[in-house]
């Protein structure tokens, strides 16, 4: 209110922009698109390989591919909005992408029931995917500032809540749509799927007004193509002389405009991979043509610094694939042997085979509170650090973990084994009539211990490439993150073909169709090695890792010269 003329003058309420007011219709959008990809992909295996007849290594590999593709393609999608068309516009096109590919999905499985449309409508998902998800958690995000220690914490929780919001999508994808595609049609989920997409997208443009949009800055790859040409037309140059050499230009994506006095976020200067240096090192050239400065021979120190913020992500990167093929078991084999065992609830229910996908939902639905609640005050108070522990403490502590799921499943997997040879169902195909007597209820403890494991890395791989990606990069950052689960799929179908190859040539199959006569108990110890060596190389790279620093600086000059 303000007065005016002696009297009171209300002034019309307008719509507040960003915060959780405007984050909820974004995570109400990714909560759906969840529910659709999951309600997809944990079914999708028992479809290629009982509606098409796929052997099960076959049907692996083709689930494991599509899940690959659709987590390459962000790298596309975000370049792109990162680029051109900016976070917004990227959701609304790739959303129309991802609910045309739903609607061609769900015509190949009923009314024109074709094989080949049935692949292209899950390709065309992929590239509907490869716009949305890069993009949609950034775009959240990008709704809290940074201004105060409070809306950082708010940004730091928002993460978790992000995640909590998308597992309860999955939850509801595995138990609605696994019962729906088990016990009525495909054709039937997969509208209930394209049907939840449109509603989806209808919310998300209800929240238009209230959002925070940011332009797209520019190609965020030529600014880093940009410091690799300026150190090595700069390699004789020594980097001896010291900071006083250094440039330090400002360019408008370092600053925050929204009051008078700007606050530069240039980021300070570190000492890993010196050579790049170089490129902000002004020698006798630049020094005579400053006041045309060439950017591909001199960049400020904070293009500098981000090129190292995205060196240092690589090997954080390898180093989560094997995680990532561990959660893949998930979907293919996992799910292949829950669909072997003692399903039946009284003498009319069984439990669809994907069902136990949404336990580890579930135990996600209690293990991100419980961090974010119970163990984040707790650490707190000993570590002193305001997260309680490190964003790569929490990956390293998912990883240690995923080691065990593997453990525990090859342990399942031998007794489940040993129970189908002692009723002489080894040699028998599963059936109805064949089904093994051993309770679904076995399986569980591999499925909790992945689900926790999960709350623990997939949050803290989303805030650490979220957080220390350029801020101009945030949406190939998500990208990146997502990639992992995409190469880690395509690791995955790696190491099942060099098993089936070696272990075919030594007489004794580990994978196969059988299930029964296989030794997936094996394979899982193997997984189980691989994952505690990598476990040792993470370790060794997050040891030497440096966390973004900022140096931030008030200046009452508004625009800037590069």
């Amino acid at each position: 209110m303000e007065e005016s003329n002696g009297g009171v003058q209300i002034q019309p309420t307008k719509t507040k922009k960003g915060g959780w007011h405007a984050a909820i219709f974004i995570i109400i959008m990714e909560a759906a698109e969840q529910f659709a990809n999951i309600g997809l992909g944990s079914n999708l295996i028992l479809y290629l390989n009982k509606a098409l007849n796929e052997p099960l290594t076959e049907a692996a590999k083709n689930r494991n591919t599509w899940v690959g593709v659709s987590s390459i393609f962000p790298l596309l999608g975000g370049f792109i909005a990162d680029s051109y068309l900016g976070r917004f516009n990227t959701i609304i096109i790739a959303s129309l992408i991802y609910l045309l590919g739903m609607i061609l999905l769900t015509l190949s499985v009923s009314i024109v029931k074709n094989k080949k449309l049935f692949f292209t409508a899950l390709y065309i998902l992929s590239v509907g995917d490869g716009g949305h998800k890069p993009c949609v958690q950034t775009f959240a995000a990008d709704q809290f500032a940074e201004d105060t220690i409070e809306e950082r914490d708010a940004k730091r929780s928002f993460f978790n809540w992000w995640y909590l919001a998308i597992v309860i999508g999955s939850v509801f994808a595995v138990f609605v749509i696994g019962y729906l595609m088990d016990n009525v049609s495909w054709a039937i989920g997969l509208l209930v799927l394209a049907s939840m997409l449109a509603i989806a997208l209808v919310v998300f443009l209800l929240g238009t007004k209230r959002y925070t949009k940011e332009s797209p800055k520019g190609s965020p790859i030529t600014s880093i193509v940009r410091v690799f040409v300026a150190a090595a037309r700069k390699w004789r140059v020594k980097d001896t002389r010291g900071p006083d050499s250094y440039w330090y230009g400002y360019d408008h994506d370092s600053f925050h405009h929204s009051r008078s006095t700007s606050i530069s976020r240039s980021l300070a200067h570190t000492k890993q991979y010196r050579f790049l240096d170089k490129a902000m090192i002004i020698d006798e050239h630049d020094d005579a043509s400053r006041k045309d400065i060439n950017p591909w021979r001199l960049c400020s120190m904070t293009q500098v610094e981000e090129v190292k913020l995205v060196i240092r992500l690589i090997p954080i990167w390898l180093s989560c694939l094997m995680f990532t093929v561990v959660q893949s078991q998930l979907g293919t084999f996992f799910t292949k042997q829950t669909s072997t065992l003692d399903r039946s609830i009284g003498q009319h229910f069984v439990i669809p085979s994907a069902a136990l996908q949404g336990f580890v939902g579930v135990v996600i639905l209690f293990a991100v509170p419980v961090y974010d609640k119970v163990f984040v005050p707790f650490a707190r108070k000993i570590t002193g650090h305001h997260s309680g522990i490190t964003v790569l403490q929490r990956i390293g502590v998912g990883l240690f973990l995923s080691i065990f799921t593997m453990i525990v499943s090859a342990l399942v997997e031998t007794r489940r084994v040993g129970v189908a040879k002692n009723h002489n169902l080894l040699d028998n195909n599963h059936s109805k009539e064949n089904i093994i007597p051993m309770s679904i209820w076995w399986m569980l403890p591999q499925y909790a211990i992945l689900g926790i494991s999960d709350a623990f890395t997939i949050v803290g791989l989303q805030e650490l490439f979220y957080d220390q990606m350029p801020d101009a990069m945030r949406s190939l950052g998500a990208a990146a993150y997502l990639s992992i689960v995409g190469v880690g799929s395509f690791i995955s179908n790696g190491i099942i073909s060099v098993v089936v190859e070696v272990t075919s040539k030594v007489g004794g199959k580990w994978l196969g169709s059988e299930l029964n006569k296989a030794h997936l108990n094996y394979f899982y110890w193997v997984l189980a090695l691989l994952s505690a060596l990598n476990l040792c190389v993470y370790l060794w790279v997050a040891k030497g890792f440096v966390y973004k620093k900022r140096h931030v600086v008030e200046t009452s000059t508004m625009e800037y010269n590069t």
